[in-house]
């Protein structure tokens, strides 16, 4: 479960303040796989941040239930001047888990090779959203987040994500942003529509497509 209670979340802009989430209290599920619908700048990847905890409320709580991951393909967290293989390590230490299995996994799904014992700061954004993607499935999860299915590296590399997402999305709990009506019927069982700080949830996947088209 993640409950909302009274969440407001306000930016400071040029043109004045910008409220991506108005007063909002909200319980939501995570027995099931969620879509999060919305306009460009409606506030989605926001709303994952703060999920996540990369960033708090202006106001209000947040509270979850289970290990939440932090966005998939998000490798802000990353510290640039140490190698691939040192954060891998500080990461396995933060979610308690063996940083050798972790390594072993990233190693043979990212196929970084001696990159991987090169400081981040030198990779391409392709090699960073590989190491991350890598990261991210590597650790175990009860809840994924999910801003956009990431589209990176090759044929063969995308074919080996796909694949790993779709076991993913029958074994844990996705938050799944897109503006794909196509990924959000195929991998989510209920929705969320974000539109002018208010969040409305649909037990119906196609109800809240219907919606988000009429906005």
């Amino acid at each position: 479960m993640i409950a909302l209670e009274n969440v407001t979340k306000v930016y400071k802009t040029v043109d004045g303040p910008k409220i991506v989430l108005n007063d909002v209290s909200l319980k939501i599920p995570t027995d099931r796989n969620v879509g999060i619908l919305g306009l460009n700048g409606a506030g989605k990847s926001t709303l994952m941040r703060l999920i996540a905890r990369a960033e708090t409320p202006t106001r209000g709580n947040i509270r979850t239930r289970g290990r939440v991951s932090w966005p998939l393909a998000f490798s802000g967290g990353f510290q640039g001047s140490l190698s691939a293989i040192d954060n891998i390590r500080f990461v396995s230490r933060i979610y308690g888990v063996d940083w050798r299995e972790t390594l072993e996994y990233v190693e043979e799904f990212a196929e970084l090779g001696t990159y991987l014992k090169m400081p981040i700061k030198t990779y391409s954004a392709g090699m960073r959203a590989r190491l991350n993607l890598g990261l991210s499935l590597a650790i175990k999860f009860d809840v994924y987040l999910v801003d956009e299915i990431p589209g990176v590296g090759d044929v063969r590399f995308k074919a080996r994500f796909q694949s790993a997402f779709d076991k993913l999305s029958q074994e844990a709990c996705l938050f799944l942003t897109s503006h794909n009506s196509a990924s959000i019927r195929k991998h989510c069982d209920r929705a969320l529509l974000l539109v002018h700080g208010k969040l409305t949830a649909f037990n119906n996947v196609d109800e809240a497509l219907d919606a988000y088209s009429h906005i």
